[in-house]
């Protein structure tokens, strides 16, 4: 029964870390990151992505025109860029050596430990790329947010708020911790076999004193 559970986490872990690295790709190339409605023209919409802006219309159609240097970016921007691409692939170096260490997988049936330390290194893999996922929107939107209540800036000029981007990067990263976890707590639960060892070799070593008893009676 315990190896049922441990399976099950270790399969939840999988799906919750594939889920959110597939979240974490999708945030990457959102150029919805930021937005900005214009009173002076409500059927247009701008947005803003690490890539480039964008302008949404209200009939439906959308302009969007990249970035023409990585350097005349805000800070914020380009160190999101160089830590979603962390993320992305770390996450996908996490799903591999997870893959391959599952107890379902007949390779490398017979090498317990080593399968261990891939859902182990798997873990943590999951778990960096869960932080390296949340610290970039989570920066983005708290400068989102000081720009908004910035006094000097008057009242006139309109002002950026949360893109939708955003809060599918925070659910990549939650994703991506939980399904580390799981894993992690996989790993850790192994201890349902010693015991069984340790049983196994105790009646081992009665059986064959019983056998030495027998054999100096005789």
């Amino acid at each position: 029964m315990a190896s049922v559970y441990r399976l099950m986490m270790q399969l939840g872990g999988v799906l919750f870390s594939l889920v959110g690295w597939v979240l974490s790709c999708l945030t990457t190339y959102l150029p919805q990151w930021k937005n900005l409605n214009l009173e002076l023209n409500e059927l247009e919409i701008w947005t803003m992505g690490l890539w480039q802006a964008c302008v949404v219309q209200e009939e439906g159609g959308m302009q969007c025109k990249d970035f023409d240097s990585f350097l005349a970016l805000p800070p914020e921007l380009r160190i999101s860029r160089i830590l979603m691409f962390f993320s992305n692939g770390s996450g996908l170096l996490g799903l591999l050596l997870s893959g391959f260490g599952l107890d379902c997988l007949k390779i490398g049936e017979r090498q317990q430990e080593q399968k261990k330390r891939l859902l182990l290194f798997g873990g943590m893999l999951f778990w960096i790329s869960g932080i390296t996922a949340i610290v970039p929107v989570s920066w983005v939107a708290h400068s989102t947010v000081q720009e908004f209540w910035d006094e000097n800036i008057p009242d006139i000029v309109p002002r950026w708020d949360f893109g939708e981007a955003l809060f599918v990067g925070w659910l990549a990263g939650f994703c991506l911790i939980l399904g580390g976890s799981l894993l992690n707590c996989a790993v850790c639960s192994t201890m349902d076999v010693h015991p069984s060892s340790v049983h196994y070799t105790v009646a081992e070593q009665q059986d064959q004193c019983q056998r030495l008893e027998t054999e100096t009676r005789s």
